[in-house]
């Protein structure tokens, strides 16, 4: 088939180069001419694991193109699926600008009939805008799809070369019939190509992001609760997830979620929500707690150092929001360390993909390391934010050898209390009686 998509960020990309990787005749369109530019010479945008392999393989089979042109991508694709930002606006919404600026183009450019495929998260009732919108402009038959993504950065081409489930939002046979054609090579073990109504499409993958920020923010007020009364959250953790209705995922407590998908697409929904009249009580409540989380480490931090912070120097491993992936949007390490720097203390950081992105966000405030050890010379403390794989077992002798004070917090829980402590280190983390 052939197929089109606007917008080459991290879902259109990983969308466009698994379409191709199926066999499909793949036109990826964007307004970043020396981003296309770059991806046309085979150079992936993103960090993603296994994506430069496919990319470059379906570049080389002449499957996989990049244009700038809007009218060309309408003309190659048969389906055009729109891969736009959707980003917080002021008030929580998300910013459809995007989205219904480039379908009004559609509408001007369209020729004969294609499936249009809102792929971006999109609050509900944005494929009647979409439909509106394109109608407006032009006479030529059209259908429009929602067909949320599901995709976990760093996991990103798995989920979708192996998909738990596709959701398609359509009341179009025609157009039905062809996304269930798409789609078939992705579900042949049985996984289900789930069909409904638009508007429930829609509302499906706002829920579904919803409830997991509600979960992992139920267990960060459960970790936060067990510091009090004097439980371990470990424990607790076990004996909630082996609970088949509870399951073990999402139950790991931190210093809270980040990211491009959890925390716009609460705020999104309960704006929604607030739209329409309803009070979605339970995400005000999620929408605060991580926002304190992502904080939580500074209290203990403080209260270690006397609350004064100034002259002291402070490492920190992992940047991006979580392990396997370059992203920084939302991240907790950079509420982290706006509160350290505005405390006085100079930090030295490490992230095994995500350093040039803070270099961009924050220049010269922060020292970057060249590797994980680098960051701890003469370091008061060590601060974890992200839980890279590299960072589980460390080499603690040479920790003892680098650093000026033993103190490690742990923001993800890593390591086990017995064995920091054994070691001679000061060791605070989340949810578990750490205080040495």
């Amino acid at each position: 088939m052939k197929i089109s998509v606007i917008g080459t960020g991290y879902v259109g990309l990983v969308t466009g180069t698994c379409l191709a990787e199926t066999g499909n005749e793949v036109l990826c369109i964007d307004i970043d001419q020396s981003k296309v530019e770059q991806m046309q010479k085979g150079i992936v945008p993103i960090y993603e694991p296994h994506l430069d392999v496919l990319f470059e393989r379906n570049i080389k089979a002449n499957r996989l193109k990049f244009s700038t042109s809007l009218a060309e991508g309408l003309d190659h694709g048969d389906i055009i699926f729109l891969a736009l930002p959707t980003p917080e606006d002021e008030d929580g919404s998300a910013d459809l600008s995007y989205v219904l600026g480039v379908a009004k183009d559609i509408g001007k450019h369209i020729k004969d009939y294609k499936v249009i495929v809102d792929k971006s998260t999109v609050p509900v009732g944005t494929s009647d805008k979409v439909k509106a919108t394109i109608s407006n402009e032009t006479t030529v038959e059209f259908d429009v799809v929602s067909n949320p993504e599901f995709l976990r950065e760093g996991f990103a081409v798995d989920d979708f070369l192996k998909p738990e489930r596709i959701v398609v939002g359509s009341s179009s046979e025609r157009a039905t019939k062809l996304m269930e054609k798409l789609y078939k090579p992705f579900v042949r073990s049985g996984n289900p190509i789930i069909i409904m109504d638009e508007r429930s499409a829609e509302l499906t993958k706002y829920a579904a992001n919803s409830f997991l920020a509600t979960k992992i923010t139920f267990m960060n007020e459960i970790a936060n609760f067990c510091e009090k009364v004097g439980a371990d959250v470990d424990k607790v953790r076990v004996g909630m997830g082996t609970d088949s209705r509870i399951g073990k995922r999402f139950l790991f407590p931190g210093i809270g979620y980040g990211g491009s998908c959890f925390p716009k697409d609460v705020k999104a929904l309960f704006k929604s929500g607030q739209d329409n009249d309803y009070e979605f009580d339970i995400l005000k409540s999620v929408i605060k707690v991580n926002d304190t989380q992502k904080k939580i480490l500074m209290p203990k931090i403080m209260s270690h150092f006397s609350n004064s912070l100034k002259g002291k120097t402070f490492g920190i491993w992992g940047l991006a929001f979580k392990p396997e992936t370059d992203d920084i949007r939302e991240a907790p390490s950079l509420y982290m360390i706006e509160e350290l720097l505005n405390q006085g203390a100079s930090l030295r950081v490490f992230d095994p993909e995500a350093m040039s992105n803070v270099e961009r966000k924050l220049g010269d405030k922060l020292y970057y390391a060249k590797n994980m050890y680098d960051v701890l010379d003469d370091v008061d403390a060590l601060i974890i934010c992200t839980e890279w794989s590299i960072f589980r077992t460390p080499d603690f002798n040479k920790l003892k050898s680098k650093m000026k004070a033993l103190n490690i917090f742990d923001g993800r829980n890593l390591y086990d209390v017995k064995d920091v402590k054994n070691e001679g280190f000061h060791y605070a983390s989340i949810g578990r009686n750490t205080e040495i």
